[in-house]
């Protein structure tokens, strides 16, 4: 017998945030239909120069804290 959503909903207030991400991320992408191919290959070409720059030493990198600290300056927190 399929689950009820309420039931859905509980089992997943147990779950670690990172693992509710990971389903609402499946969900998003099932529900509007994936990422069309062009889309995906332009992200992950985009990721591998921007980890060759990290890489080769030219892409000036910031600090997760100071990453951290200019968000809560920006949205007043």
């Amino acid at each position: 017998m399929p689950l009820t959503l309420e039931q859905i909903v509980e089992e997943t207030r147990h779950w670690a945030p990172a693992r509710l991400a990971e389903l609402v991320d499946n969900l998003t992408l099932e529900l509007h239909g994936g990422i069309p191919p062009d889309v995906e290959d332009a992200w992950k070409q985009e990721a591998r120069r921007r980890l060759a720059e990290i890489e080769n030493g030219s892409a000036q990198t910031v600090d997760g804290d100071e990453v951290s600290a200019r968000v809560r300056r920006v949205v007043g927190r």
